[in-house]
């Protein structure tokens, strides 16, 4: 992170955190290298006599995952980074009235950190995504590595810029609101994952479910597309009302045989296919987005009101 095309709060701001932010594109080229390592140790399983039986294949798969569930963190980070050596250790120790010697205003003493930090934040969470891509392509589609998987989702797409940028927002308020660099670095990563927590939890409610009925004889490889995201299934009975799966494992203990009395006549599944990838993805990305300039613009209110 060279600073000598930099000047005022810019050139200040890259150079008092360089060591942390050259780890960003250290961390990109050390996950490609590592990446583009296991995908040539993995080879082809469809080529193998037993799919997915190659030992390189496996540990490919293994690392996917763990690097899907370790970028989760990645916008904590962030958000605890900005909260804490960014913003309190300043506040906490008063150097910033060092920039206001400087020819400089509160306000651009904050932009500069802001924008030092989401600049980072999202080149590097972008190429750490396009990193993830690569390695993800070989072994997508298996367990915990499907489109709609925890970890998996965030690594694959533009959700996980908007969440770093919402890091970078809440880190300027609550850096700002705690002035406490240990404290505020805890509540900066806790509230960022807070958001992140809440909003994962309402992903599939975005979009509004497929659904589909089969025959009670059918197969359940007939009632959901392959690579799709099944959010409830069931019995319906002749009335049309809708019975859960047990319902006839309950009295029969089998699944293929309904008490005559149930009148169970098709199974029925509500899904998300594989083509609501994009689309929630994108839904996402702008609510977290629209969230982050709603913190940002707190965070400028803040610096004005108590510092001028």
């Amino acid at each position: 992170m060279s600073a000598l095309t930099l000047k005022g709060p810019y050139w200040a701001t890259v150079r008092q955190h360089r060591r942390a932010l050259w780890t960003v594109p250290a961390v990109v080229v050390a996950g490609l290298a590592a990446v583009l390592a296991l995908r040539a140790l993995a080879s082809d399983p469809s080529s193998d006599a037993i799919p997915y039986a190659n030992h390189g294949w496996r540990v490919l798969g293994l690392f996917m995952d763990y690097a899907g569930m370790g970028l989760l963190f990645l916008p904590l980070l962030v958000g605890a980074f900005v909260a804490g050596p960014m913003t309190a250790r300043e506040l906490e120790s008063g150097t910033w009235r060092l920039a206001l010697t400087q020819s400089s205003t509160p306000r651009a003493w904050l932009g500069a950190k802001v924008l030092v930090a989401a600049l980072v934040s999202a080149l590097g969470s972008a190429a750490l995504v396009l990193v993830y891509r690569i390695g993800w392509s070989r072994v997508s589609s298996t367990y915990q590595l499907t489109w709609f998987d925890r970890g998996t989702y965030e690594a694959t797409g533009p959700v996980l810029t908007a969440y770093c940028l919402l890091g970078v927002a809440v880190g300027a308020v609550v850096g700002q609101l705690v002035r406490r660099t240990v404290a505020a670095m805890a509540a900066g990563g806790f509230l960022t994952g807070l958001v992140l927590f809440a909003l994962s939890s309402l992903r599939w409610s975005l979009l509004p479910t497929q659904s589909n009925t089969i025959p009670f004889s059918g197969h359940m490889s007939q009632l959901v597309p392959s690579n799709s995201l099944m959010t409830d299934w069931g019995l319906v009975t002749s009335s049309g009302a809708r019975l859960p799966e047990t319902a006839c494992f309950e009295r029969t203990q089998r699944f293929n045989d309904c008490p005559a009395d149930l009148n169970v006549t098709s199974r029925y599944a509500e899904f998300h296919p594989a083509s609501h990838y994009w689309p929630t993805q994108l839904i996402e990305t702008s609510i977290v987005l629209v969230l982050a300039a709603a913190a940002l613009y707190a965070a400028f209110r803040l610096v004005r009101v108590r510092r001028g």
